[in-house]
């Protein structure tokens, strides 16, 4: 065992099949064994049901809330769990093992959290975090347009000032919990065209003007609300200005750095829950007299599978532990969405070919599995845009 890792408890298994855990404390530890509890109790018996019918499962979020597990990575003294993104990362994984939707919640509100936690005022913090980290409230963050998804810097929303405080207009895209957030992140332009001429706003959800649109009609995370938010005539008070004036791109990229390693560790809790689902389904299933698993080509594809979920879990840690020794981290950040959603994107796949027919009908939960997987290579910026961070840091040298 390294000197990193001395001292640290091990984790002598867990019931979705992963490798065993090396954690920082003892508490981080029990954390882990209490989100396992909830996702198995909370979680698993429901996804189904809430998928079919396409319901947030709101009141599930709650019980999330107060049992800690939406304010983890944040501080103590705010209301937060003061845990390492080390252990935030691996409680999402969990969770996505039993239910991508809730586990993609909790990464969304997570993030809508980090402007106020990163850049807010001491007083804004004091003010602010607390309730927005407590449990009881949804953040959603509104960067994308109809028009700009991969170009937040073209965006067309504005703020004026007026009086001591701000009028938003313009519309917002692809905002999961539109209609069900208790605020939103606003990002708008303030001043000139550009990078430059962007702010970051919170927003309560019960201000007059803004109007979450009809949801959108997704592949996949059908439990998961995405809509377009109109704003129109929005008032905000200065003082829900996060960060200066023009500082609201910056934040918006320093969020989705931290932001894709959520999205990456979801991606490996959906991509684990799918190569558990096929090595148990071929342990069981018989041909030719003899179980499938023992035949070469399907035993050498769920290798092959396992392989990849360690790999990417291996990316994932990897680079939260850089964050949480504040070493940069961004470009590991874009490797591990990268690589991560790729993989649960195979994985997920493959898990149903490892099914045959049996794959292809919801009977089995690996065709959701493939479904849900897809959107993990778009979201928090596409694969194609992690690609050409990685790129650019290369050619810089």
């Amino acid at each position: 065992m390294s000197a990193e890792l001395a001292g640290r408890r091990t984790d002598p298994g867990r019931p979705t099949g992963a490798v065993p855990r090396v954690l920082p404390t003892e508490e981080a530890y029990d954390l882990l064994e209490l989100t396992q509890e909830i996702a198995d109790r909370e979680l698993a018996p429901r996804v189904a049901d809430f998928e079919a019918r396409g319901e947030f499962p709101r009141e599930i979020m709650r019980v999330l809330g107060r049992a800690g597990l939406l304010g983890l990575p944040y501080p103590v003294e705010y209301g937060g769990g003061g845990q390492p993104y080390e252990v935030y990362l691996q409680v999402l994984e969990l969770l996505a093992a039993r239910w991508l939707a809730v586990a993609e919640a909790v990464s969304v509100h997570t993030l809508a959290c980090y402007p106020v936690a990163a850049f807010g005022t001491d007083e804004q913090r004091k003010r602010l975090l607390p309730e927005l980290v407590g449990g009881e409230t949804l953040g959603a963050y509104c960067l994308s347009e109809p028009a700009g998804g991969s170009d937040p810097a073209a965006m067309t929303t504005r703020a004026r000032r007026d009086g001591d405080g701000y009028v938003i207009n313009g519309t917002k895209a692809w905002i999961t919990h539109a209609g069900q957030a208790d605020f939103y992140n606003v990002f708008c332009r303030t001043g000139g065209p550009g990078a430059a001429g962007i702010s970051c706003l919170l927003v309560d959800a019960g201000t007059p003007g803004l109007a979450p649109q009809a949801r959108e009609r997704t592949m996949g995370l059908r439990s998961s609300p995405v809509a377009q938010v109109v704003l129109d005539e929005v008032r905000a008070p200065g003082d829900r200005l996060v960060g200066e004036e023009g500082s609201g791109f910056r934040i918006a990229m320093r969020a989705l750095d931290s932001g894709r390693l959520g999205i990456a560790a979801c991606a490996v809790g959906l991509a684990q829950a799918a190569l558990d689902y096929a090595a148990g389904y071929a342990r069981e299933r018989e041909q030719f007299g003899q179980r499938i698993v023992d035949f070469q080509g399907l035993g050498f594809l769920l290798a092959d599978m396992a392989t990849a979920v360690s790999a990417a879990r291996a990316l994932v840690l990897a680079a939260a532990r850089l964050r949480d020794a504040n070493l940069p981290y961004g470009v590991e950040a874009a490797k591990a969405k990268l690589f991560a959603t790729d993989a649960a994107m195979r994985v997920t796949t493959d898990a149903v070919q490892v099914l045959g027919g049996y794959g292809y009908v919801s009977d089995h939960p690996v065709e959701r599995y493939m479904r849900e997987a897809k959107v993990l290579q778009i979201v928090e910026g596409t694969n194609q845009i992690q690609r050409l961070v990685i790129s650019r840091d290369l050619a810089r040298g």
